[in-house]
């Protein structure tokens, strides 16, 4: 059976084998580990990590995909084929009582950002995950205050991960060939919370406040939120804009939202 690769889900199929063999070699898969992999796609990954005896369960969202996947690893019986929209599925549910998933995926550009937010509801129980993003994506997670690329986003995921770059894949890696450079991005969720908050509702309130008006300085950007004088009190330059800020400041910004 052959598949066409679909726009409407994104579908990008890696090929490269040095890739795939990079890749394998960066997530050191265990034997008796449970791994979770979104998008398999022809099953380029899921194919060597079902060889590392792990349990694998694959959420795919495109039915033929599935049927695909069903027969080709037909015979396989440490492998369970989803077939869910990922935005949608609770990964908590496969984890059993104490243990920790390991997630790997290629992620299509327009659910990313949605899709990652939606994982980091179930950090609790995640070990890390991998993933395979446009570059312009990663480099903005892994961001630094400072950067251009620094945003809500990087505030966002480093509150929950630690975040790396691990390695770039070209264009030609992939079947049809994307038009953007992807890299893979290795999250780890912190064991304990970088920076204390009274609620991740009132971090993303300010944060997402700060970053919609990136160009203005944060005494103009937060005046809904904020006086410039509660600004100054934490100590923190309200000439500064959303990009300068750390973490650890949006937190403290953070406590200043009522209830």
């Amino acid at each position: 059976m052959k598949h066409k690769a679909r726009k409407r889900f994104g579908q990008n199929f890696l090929h490269d084998h040095n890739i795939i063999y990079n890749i394998l070699s960066n997530i050191h898969a265990q034997k008796g580990e449970h791994w979770v992999e979104i998008g398999p796609g022809l099953g380029a990954i899921t194919e060597p990590l079902l060889q590392q005896n792990i349990t694998l369960d694959v959420v795919e969202l495109d039915r033929d995909l599935v049927k695909f996947l069903q027969n080709k690893f037909i015979h396989k019986k440490n492998i369970t084929i989803h077939s869910a929209d990922a935005l949608n599925f609770d990964f908590s549910a496969l984890a059993k009582t104490g243990e920790k998933l390991r997630i790997i995926g290629n992620l299509p550009y327009n659910i990313s950002t949605p899709l990652l937010f939606h994982l980091l509801d179930s950090t609790y129980c995640i070990e890390d995950m991998h993933f395979m993003l446009q570059k312009e994506v990663v480099d903005r997670i892994c961001a630094e205050p400072g950067s251009k690329k620094y945003g809500r986003l990087s505030v966002m995921i480093q509150y929950y991960c630690e975040t790396e770059c691990v390695i770039d894949v070209p264009p030609e890696s992939f079947n049809p060939i994307p038009k953007v450079m992807s890299s893979i991005v290795k999250l780890i969720p912190h064991n304990i919370p970088p920076v204390e908050i009274q609620t991740i509702e009132k971090l993303n309130k300010v944060v997402t406040s700060a970053f919609s008006q990136r160009r203005k300085t944060i005494r103009n950007s937060l005046i809904k939120l904020f006086t410039e004088e509660q600004i100054v009190a934490l100590k923190i330059d309200p000439t500064l804009r959303a990009e300068s800020i750390s973490l650890s400041e949006y937190a403290k910004l953070s406590f200043l939202i009522p209830d």
